[in-house]
């Protein structure tokens, strides 16, 4: 991905698009195109504009944000939507994930995240703040892990690759993961992007989900 990425931001409180506005103006590769207070209004700005990203609060006026991701999914399948809100509940996470959403970012997030996030949906990627696959695989019930496919899949990680499993099924960030085990961010990104690769994954909640079946986040 190449170029300014374009953004446009739907939330019904101006303090949050401020802020979301002020995080975003000094990042050079990101551009906020358009701004709205609604999802009806989100989905429109989106149609016109057509965006690389579009950031959605989940409670919106009018429309909201989950039924303006499956409008925006539909009448600019091209656009990547990252659902922005102070709701962490697992429910919104399904609900965002089954409807087309490419992230789910809590409001809190870094400006650092926030802009990784938007790079990484804007390259096809999925991501999920670490909190929020934490909190997903916390409301998990507890199973009984037999042998299966999960473990198969888990057993062709290298020894390194199960280490990043583990902690980022754990809720780490990337730069949480690079300090527990000494190495650079960069390092941490490819061996992620090696774990969702050999298992299949499209983000963290899911790869996480997998270690926990596949017994690998058991106590020894």
């Amino acid at each position: 991905m190449t170029g300014i990425l374009r953004v446009v931001l739907a939330d019904d409180d101006s303090l949050i698009r401020t802020a979301i506005d002020a995080i975003l103006r000094p990042v050079d590769d990101i551009e906020l195109v358009a701004q709205a207070a609604d999802g009806r209004a989100a989905v429109e700005l989106t149609v016109r504009h057509r965006p690389d990203v579009a950031l959605l609060d989940i409670q919106m006026p009018v429309m909201d944000g989950l039924a303006a991701l499956r409008e925006i999914r539909r009448a600019a399948p091209a656009v990547r939507v990252i659902v922005l809100t102070t709701f962490g509940e697992d429910e919104y996470v399904t609900q965002a994930l089954s409807g087309g959403a490419a992230g789910f970012l809590l409001k809190e997030s870094a400006a650092e995240e926030l802009a990784y996030a938007i790079r990484a949906a804007a390259a096809g990627n999925a991501y999920l703040s670490p909190r929020i696959t934490r909190q997903v695989l916390d409301r998990m019930p507890a199973t009984t892990v037999r042998p299966g496919p999960d473990q198969t899949l888990v057993e062709g990680l290298s020894s390194r690759e199960r280490e990043v499993l583990i902690l980022l099924a754990q809720g780490l960030s990337n730069a949480e993961i690079a300090q527990q085990l000494f190495v650079s961010e960069g390092t941490v990104k490819t061996h992620v992007y090696r774990v969702f690769t050999k298992l299949n994954c499209e983000n963290r909640v899911q790869a996480a989900m997998l270690a926990q079946r596949s017994g690998l986040l058991d106590p020894p």
